[in-house]
C-alpha cells in the first residue's frame, strides 16, 4: 500500500484528542502485525475518563524484558478540532499536488510514511531492531509520550520523531511550560476605592514585573533557536465582575518556551522572587501560582550519527523547532532524537491542512533508507 493509500484511511478516523484514538491504534494493529512485527498496547484512561492506547510495534525484538533497538520511529495519532464547516475535514482530496485533510501533515502522513517505509523492506533481514511508536495525547500536552516514557517499554538508540519540518531534521527544540495566574483582591463600590483593593491593578503590577522578566531571559541566549532566547507570553486575562465594582479576582495564563539547558522552572524561580517582592510592597497582596506543565527542552548534538545521517539523506542542514515535540520521551528513553517529517508547521492546525504528495513519498524514502542503514 502507497503511503497516499495509507494516509487515506489514517485520515477518515476521526481521532482528535478530546475522542478515544482506539480506532486508529487498530488500524495500526493490523498493518504491523501483517509484517510480522510485535505489538504491544499500553491503554489508559484520559482526565475525562476516555479510553487511549499507545502502542509500540517490535520488529527484530520482543516484549520478553525491555528491549534495546537501534531505532525508534514516533508519530502521533491525534489531532487538533477543527471547523465543523470542513465537510471534507476527513476526506483526503487532492488538489495541485496536495493531499488535505486534518492531521494530514501533522502527524498522519509521518505515519504513512513510517509503514510504507517498514513495508518496503525485509524485516527479517534485521540485524539490529526497530520500533514503531504511535501515541496518543500530543496535543493536549504530550500526554501519551510522557506516559510511555514513564512506563520505559524499552530503549532506544537512535529515534526520529515526526513532525511537519518540511523534511528538514531538527536537532534540538524548545519546552513548554504553563501556569495560571490567579491575584486576589477586595471588592468594594468602586465611588469607594479606599474600601477595596482592586485585583486588576495588582495584576498589572505583576505583569510589568513578567515583562521585566522576559527582558532578563531574553539575555540568556541560544543562537540555534528564532528567536534564541526563552519566550514569554500572557495570553489570556480575565478579572472583575462589572464595571462599578473593584474587582476582587484576576486570572491570566503564562505560557514560556524555555531553551534547551535552561531548567523548565527558572522562569517560575524569577516570577517568584518577583511576587515576594510584591509582597513585601504590599503586605495586603495575594497571588497564587498554578503550574500545568513544565516540559523541558531538548538537544542533540551536531555530530550524533542520525543527525548526520538524516542531513545527509535529506539533504538538508540540521535546524531547530520552536514548538513541542515528543522528541524530549524519547531521550528519556535513552535516544538520541531528531525531528523530521513531511509537511509545513505553518499550515498544520489550519482549516485546509495539507502535506504535498512529493514530500510524503520522499519521506517514505528517506525513511527506509534510514532503516536499511540503521538496522541491517
Amino acid at each position: 500500500m502507497t503511503a497516499k493509500e495509507t494516509l487515506a484511511q489514517l485520515v477518515s478516523i476521526d481521532s482528535v484528542s478530546s475522542r478515544s484514538n482506539a480506532e486508529i491504534i487498530w488500524l495500526l494493529v493490523s498493518r504491523c502485525e501483517a509484517m510480522g512485527l510485535n505489538v504491544k498496547r499500553f491503554p489508559y484512561a484520559d482526565e475525562n475518563g476516555v479510553e487511549k492506547i499507545n502502542m509500540v510495534a517490535l520488529a527484530g525484538a520482543d516484549f520478553s524484558d525491555a528491549p534495546s533497538v537501534e531505532l525508534a520511529l514516533v508519530g502521533h495519532t491525534d489531532t487538533v478540532p477543527y471547523d465543523p464547516k470542513w465537510i471534507e475535514a476527513t476526506t483526503l482530496v487532492e488538489r495541485e499536488g496536495q493531499l488535505i485533510a486534518r492531521g494530514a501533515c501533522d502527524t498522519k502522513g509521518f505515519i504513512a510514511a513510517a509503514l510504507a517505509a517498514a513495508e518496503g523492506v525485509d524485516l527479517r533481514l534485521l540485524r539490529r531492531p526497530l520500533a514503531l511508536i504511535f501515541t496518543a495525547d500530543e496535543e493536549v500536552g504530550l500526554m501519551g509520550a510522557k506516559r510511555l516514557a514513564d512506563a520505559r517499554p524499552l530503549r532506544a538508540r537512535y529515534s526520529i520523531v515526526g513532525e511537519p519540518t518540511s523534511l528538514q531534521p531538527m536537532r534540538a527544540g524548545k519546552g513548554y511550560c504553563l501556569a495560571e495566574i490567579i491575584v486576589r483582591g477586595r471588592e468594594a463600590h468602586s465611588a469607594y476605592p479606599g474600601l477595596g483593593a482592586s485585583a486588576i491593578f495588582r495584576a498589572a503590577r505583576v505583569i510589568v514585573r513578567i515583562e521585566q522578566i522576559a527582558e532578563e531571559l531574553n539575555a540568556r541566549r541560544h543562537e540555534s533557536f528564532d528567536p534564541p532566547y526563552t519566550t514569554l507570553n500572557i495570553g489570556v486575562i480575565r478579572g472583575g465582575t462589572a464595571k462599578n465594582v473593584i474587582a476582587g479576582d484576576c486570572h491570566f495564563t503564562l505560557e514560556w518556551r524555555p531553551i534547551p539547558g535552561q531548567p523548565s522552572n527558572y522562569a517560575l524561580d524569577l516570577l517568584q522572587l518577583a511576587l515576594a517582592e510584591e509582597k513585601r510592597l504590599d503586605p495586603g497582596f495575594e497571588c497564587e501560582v498554578i503550574a500545568s506543565r513544565a516540559d523541558s527542552g531538548f538537544e542533540v548534538p551536531a555530530d550524533s550519527q542520525i543527525v548526520q545521517l538524516l542531513e545527509r539523506l535529506s539533504g538538508k542542514k540540521a535546524g531547530t523547532v520552536a514548538f513541542g515535540t515528543e522528541a524530549a520521551q524519547m531521550i528519556e528513553l535513552g535516544a538520541d532524537a531528531v525531528v523530521m517529517g513531511p509537511g509545513n508547521i505553518r499550515v498544520a492546525h489550519q482549516t485546509g491542512e495539507f502535506v504535498p504528495i512529493d514530500e510524503l513519498d520522499r519521506c517514505a524514502e528517506i525513511l527506509k533508507e534510514a532503516i536499511e542503514i540503521s538496522c541491517f
